[in-house]
């Protein structure tokens, strides 16, 4: 397989410059950031992609937060009926870290060639609620990377991107450092990492933290618009936040 082969574009014209093509289609990408950022309507751009290639697209929606107003603007801008591009979509909704468990053990079964991305938005949230009520914490720790060792085998095994949502939270012990929720669990799962943040100016600053094949570090600045994203630019020597 050619390199232009493992890679399924993105959506977004200036996130695939970045990307060197798109997402890579045996690994799990996690996009992370603040609430507003921008990560759901990345995920909206490329299942709109997938769809228009005639491929399904499985997303699983923990938060209860797809906005079919949203994909409807997105598929509109795009020349596309928004309710044809509904009937590609496979939607589970679990409700609790187990259900989120479940879900994807039932993933590894039901993937197949028709499918043509996965869509976690996000796994943090149900994380976050088990860690609140259950005082083991290894334990919650250990079912994580469990779902996120299904994600990786169902991703290499069946060359389906897996683009997965993640919250942050800030450490203002260390000079204000965004975290990403789960730590390591997430960052040593994922092969590629893209941080979202918000400027001052209303924009949003993409960073690719992680990459098996790009180097580290690069960025774009885009702005969210009815149609999806679209590149601008921005005076420098602010502090992003």
């Amino acid at each position: 397989m050619g390199e232009s082969d493992n890679k399924l574009p993105s959506g977004s014209r200036i996130l695939d410059v970045m990307l060197e093509g798109g997402y890579e289609k045996d690994i799990v990408t996690t996009i992370y950031g603040p609430a507003g950022s921008g990560k759901t309507v990345l995920c909206l751009l490329c299942t709109l992609n997938v769809s228009i290639s005639g491929k399904k697209v499985i997303y699983v929606d923990s938060e209860g937060g797809f906005s079919i107003e949203r994909l409807k603007q997105i598929s509109s801008h795009m020349g596309q009926d928004y309710k044809k591009v509904l009937d590609t979509i496979i939607f589970l909704m679990p409700t609790s870290f187990d259900e989120q468990k479940k879900s994807f053990e039932k993933l590894r079964g039901i993937v197949n060639e028709k499918i043509g991305l996965i869509v976690v938005d996000t796994i943090a949230m149900l994380y976050r609620l088990e860690l609140g009520k259950n005082e083991e914490v290894y334990e919650v720790n250990r079912e994580l990377s469990k779902q996120i060792a299904y994600l990786t085998e169902i991703a290499r095994k069946n060359l389906i991107p897996v683009l997965i949502t993640n919250q942050v939270y800030t450490d203002f012990g260390e000079k204000d450092k965004v975290n990403i929720v789960g730590g390591d669990i997430l960052k040593y799962g994922s092969k590629c990492l893209l941080e979202l943040q918000i400027t001052p100016n209303g924009n949003r600053r993409c960073i690719l933290r992680k990459h098996r094949s790009i180097a580290e570090e690069k960025e774009i600045l885009f702005k969210i618009v009815e149609g999806g994203v679209i590149g601008t630019k921005e005076s420098k020597g602010f502090k992003l936040f």
